[in-house]
């Protein structure tokens, strides 16, 4: 296959859990990556090194804040053009909101929501062009119920559920699919930062009686990569019963 019809992706927060699962499988079904992290330039190209030798990909790194408007725009400069884009990169706070200043805040939602915005701005023209394409963000069942200690999480990703929403009625006349995944509780460094005992206590309140692990979210987003085009606009919750 030349590289013109190759499948191509931008997966963002590629470096580890959740996003190194996406981007694993979307090499092993032939995609070519785009592939982005915040500092961990070094550990992402070894990964990608890693996929070219197994897959025979092509993958491109790139090393910056997501929430850069320069820098989303000067690498989409490389890229001709996207079949998907996942919005996976994502940052928490843990604590009160009395105890977080308005700088902490800031990075929460320019991390996990104003990221998304310029991602999807810079890649939707490419995709309605070609009248075709696939946008799936990684969201949270906190965007859905809210989570106390973590007001800003939740608020960035509630309003994440509500972009997917709102950019699903406006490109669906394109053909492009616009979803979004609520993520319960993910065997990730993220949730590895909780005690021994709050792990426990948490997985006894999930039916499932287990954490979910970054590969069950790669299959999902393999699914809705590959799946129907009449599937848009909607937040699929994947918590093990959860919430």
């Amino acid at each position: 296959m030349s590289d013109v019809n190759r499948k191509k992706a931008l997966v963002t927060g590629a470096s580890r859990g959740i996003g190194k699962s996406i981007a694993q499988m979307l090499a092993s079904e032939g995609y070519d990556l785009y592939l982005t992290c915040h500092n961990n330039i070094a550990v992402l190209r070894n990964f990608a090194s890693e996929l070219q030798e197994l897959y025979g990909t092509t993958c491109k790194c790139h090393a910056f804040p997501i929430c850069d408007e320069e820098k989303v725009a000067k690498m989409f400069e490389d890229i001709p053009y996207l079949d998907l884009l996942v919005n996976n990169a994502g940052i928490s706070y843990i604590g009160l909101l009395t105890d977080m200043s308005f700088q902490e805040w800031r990075e929460v939602i320019d991390t996990n929501l104003n990221a998304c915005f310029l991602t999807c701005r810079y890649a939707v023209p490419g995709m309605v062009h070609r009248h075709c394409g696939k946008i799936i963000n990684i969201s949270s069942v906190w965007g859905t119920v809210g989570a106390s200690m973590e007001v800003a999480y939740s608020a960035s990703k509630g309003g994440m559920n509500a972009f997917t929403r709102a950019l699903a009625k406006e490109l669906a006349p394109s053909n492009i699919q616009v979803n979004a995944i609520a993520c319960g509780a993910i065997d990730t460094d993220m949730n590895r930062c909780l005690g021994k005992e709050d792990i426990e206590a948490l997985i006894q309140e999930i039916p499932a009686d287990r954490m979910g692990s970054p590969d069950e979210v790669a299959e999902l987003v393999r699914y809705l990569s590959a799946g129907n085009a009449y599937l848009t606009g909607q937040v699929i919750t994947l918590d093990g019963g959860w919430t």
